[in-house]
């Protein structure tokens, strides 16, 4: 049953600056899962309201986002005093804001297909899990599942073991801390060995060897290397927790076969080495462009596929 925080926090806001193009309300759309959790509701299409484990302590938080200007954020921070800080960066990264995005679209300007789809979604950047942990435990769920079956376990498992968040008069469901997880024992839609896994990621991330900005600072193989070490990680959900959870700006992503599709119905070639020149192009960008191929390129393949001139 969901645990609902019963100590009253007064929420706590904090604004910040963005460099380069964003806009919250195209972001909102893309949640790195899915799933419902964290998008902005209908009727209020400008504003994101998250609840999380804070990254390192397990605290559950909460955080109402909106966009008071092109180029300001505010969030509304709920946690502890101390928490603050540390809840609001963590946003930060979760909407690529912590990433001076000045240079994007020089960076794709050579490149006439996303060229032509950054300038029909202008300030899409990528949306982040809301830790490396997170990214973690949903390739362990999603594992041989379609994306809804694995949202809805996902949910299930904030649900059961996580804590209920007050945010912007809201109740949002934030998934289990490292600790919480660590209790999992039967859930239905499980598998024991899914339920192992899970259980050691939890371990790991309470060891630290998830901890986000540790994983930020290595070089990207390195990131890759100590993460393919976690029970049930392969290459593909390792590019995974390093590109959508820690949020390396600058990865092509080689094992992601969806990408790859979509890349191979606008350019014209499936071959990964060659698809990996391609992405060459958007540096240091390479991981903004995979999500923007991602999330809108199969849409924008008929107007793009010609040379991407078409406007």
């Amino acid at each position: 049953m969901l645990t609902t925080a019963r100590r009253t926090i007064r929420p706590t806001t904090v604004e910040f600056e963005i460099c380069g193009d964003f806009d919250l309300t195209r972001c909102a759309a893309f949640p790195a899962d899915r799933s419902p959790a964290g998008r902005a509701a209908e009727d209020d299409p400008g504003t994101l309201r998250l609840a999380f484990p804070l990254d390192g302590t397990g605290e559950h938080v909460g955080a109402l986002v909106r966009q008071r200007a092109p180029d300001v954020v505010s969030v509304e921070v709920t946690a502890t005093r101390e928490a603050v800080p540390a809840v609001a960066e963590q946003v930060r990264r979760m909407l690529s804001l912590d990433v001076d995005g000045t240079g994007f679209a020089d960076a794709v300007a050579a490149d006439p297909v996303m060229r032509t789809l950054r300038e029909r979604h202008p300030g899409l950047r990528p949306v982040l899990f809301h830790s490396p942990y997170e990214a973690a435990c949903w390739a362990v769920i999603c594992a041989r599942l379609r994306v809804a079956q694995a949202a809805l376990l996902k949910q299930r498992l904030a649900a059961r073991l996580g804590c209920a968040v007050a945010v912007g008069g809201r109740t949002v469901a934030s998934f289990p801390s490292p600790e919480q997880l660590c209790a999992l024992d039967e859930q239905p839609g499980l598998s024991a060995q899914k339920r192992q896994r899970l259980v050691a990621i939890a371990g790991a991330a309470r060891e630290g060897l998830l901890d986000a900005w540790s994983l930020r600072a290595m070089p990207v193989e390195d990131a890759l290397e100590r993460v393919r070490g976690l029970a049930g990680v392969g290459p593909f959900s390792a590019e995974l927790i390093v590109v959508r959870g820690v949020g390396h700006p600058d990865v092509f992503p080689r094992h992601e076969l969806r990408l790859h599709t979509v890349m191979a119905a606008v350019y014209g070639t499936g071959v990964v080495e060659e698809l990996e020149d391609i992405a060459q192009r958007w540096q240091p960008f390479r991981s903004w462009g995979a999500f923007l191929l991602r999330s809108v390129g199969t849409s924008a393949i008929t107007g793009s596929r010609h040379g991407g001139e078409e406007r």
